[in-house]
């Protein structure tokens, strides 16, 4: 029953008006969103073979301290290619902070909003991987979820997603 409702509300009945058939009722897929958080919420965007990934966090309150370095450290740690186990790509994950900063680094209770843009991204490698899913990748999750297919890094399924998590929490 809890499956059938969640189901339920990741779809959306659309009416259509076709001109030979009249109004038709069409069910369409919805994502399930990409916020997270009731009083502090972070929304993240962006795709790893896009211009960049990033956060927007929302429920800050205002004056608290606040750096890029203290962002830029946290990321460091997660930074790609520091093992044989990630990724060889060779991303600086540099910070940007866009918003929601005065210029001595304290919260002003706005939204923070902050990119990190890719720079090593080579989306031809991925070109063979267009007729299966990669082993391993939450390519056929996502593309069961969202009925389309990001084939260059797996957009939205890509580990460089989290990068806005860890900006978020820093």
């Amino acid at each position: 029953m809890l499956q059938r409702k969640i189901i339920e509300r990741c779809m959306l009945v659309l009416l259509v008006f076709d001109k030979t058939e009249g109004l038709q009722r069409t069910l369409v897929r919805m994502g399930v969103g990409n916020s997270f958080g009731r009083i502090f919420r972070i929304s993240t965007f962006g795709e790893s073979h896009g211009g960049g990934v990033g956060v927007i966090v929302d429920g800050c309150p205002p004056r608290l301290a606040l750096s890029r370095d203290a962002v830029q450290y946290e990321l460091d740690r997660r930074r790609p290619g520091q093992s044989r186990l990630t990724t060889p790509r060779n991303e600086s994950d540099q910070v940007e902070i866009l918003s929601g900063l005065t210029p001595e680094g304290e919260t002003l209770g706005t939204p923070i909003g902050m990119i990190v843009r890719n720079k090593d991204q080579r989306s031809g490698d991925y070109n063979e991987m267009a007729a299966a899913y990669r082993p391993s990748h939450a390519d056929a999750t996502y593309d069961a979820k969202y009925g389309v297919r990001a084939v260059a890094g797996g957009g939205r399924s890509s580990a460089r997603e989290t990068i806005g998590r860890v900006a978020a929490g820093a």
